[in-house]
C-alpha cells in the first residue's frame, strides 16, 4: 500500500472575476465601450499609438486598463477624454456601454 499523502490545503478562490482584479484589454474595452466597431479597428488604434491610458502613449493592444482609468481618444475631428468607471462583461447597447465611462473633456479640433 502506498504512503498515504496529508490532505491538501484548500485553496482560496479569488471572488471577482479575472478581468476585474487585473483590467481587461484595451482594444476589447474600446470595443465593449463602442468606440471601435470591431476588435480589429480597435486594436489598430491601439497598435498606432492613437489612445492615451492615464497620459501615457499605448502601442500595444493588450494593454491593461481597469476601472479608474482616464482614456483619451482620438475620435474623427475631435479628442475625447474619459474616465472607465467599471468594466464591462459585455458589448451591449449604447446607453448601457455609456454607462461604464465618463466623458471628462471634449474638445473639437480646428480645421
Amino acid at each position: 500500500m502506498p504512503p498515504r499523502l496529508p490532505p491538501r490545503p484548500s485553496r482560496r478562490w479569488p471572488t471577482l472575476p479575472f478581468e476585474q482584479q487585473h483590467g481587461v484589454r484595451i482594444d476589447k474595452l474600446l470595443w465593449f465601450l463602442r468606440f471601435a466597431r470591431s476588435r480589429t479597428l480597435a486594436q489598430a488604434m491601439a497598435l498606432q499609438g492613437h489612445v492615451r491610458l492615464n497620459g501615457k502613449r499605448i502601442d500595444k493592444a493588450h494593454q491593461a486598463v481597469a476601472a479608474g482609468d482616464i482614456l483619451t481618444l482620438p475620435l474623427g475631428r475631435r479628442v475625447l477624454v474619459i474616465e472607465v468607471l467599471a468594466l464591462p462583461q459585455r458589448r451591449g447597447p449604447a446607453p448601457e456601454a455609456q454607462s461604464y465611462y465618463r466623458v471628462l473633456d471634449e474638445t473639437a479640433r480646428s480645421p
